[in-house]
């Protein structure tokens, strides 16, 4: 997937954004865009960025409800 940097905004920030998640996507994110390391923590406005595929979940993962404090 093809994103493109708003102004402050970093790799990690791209990954949460779009994915979800940032366990372990924003290193291969790092591997997939040779390079976009040398534009420092802050990416330029309008970088594109290639982003990883979301693994899908292993069959035998066990989901667990999602617990609010107030409803």
């Amino acid at each position: 997937m093809r994103v493109m940097a708003l102004q402050g905004d970093t790799l990690d920030a791209l990954c949460h954004r779009h994915l979800g998640t940032t366990a372990g996507l924003v290193e291969k994110a790092l591997a997939l865009n040779y390079g976009i390391s040398l534009h420092g923590p802050i990416l330029p406005l309008g970088t594109v960025v290639e982003l990883p595929e979301v693994p899908a979940p292993s069959i035998g993962a066990v989901v667990r409800p999602l617990v609010q404090l107030w409803d």
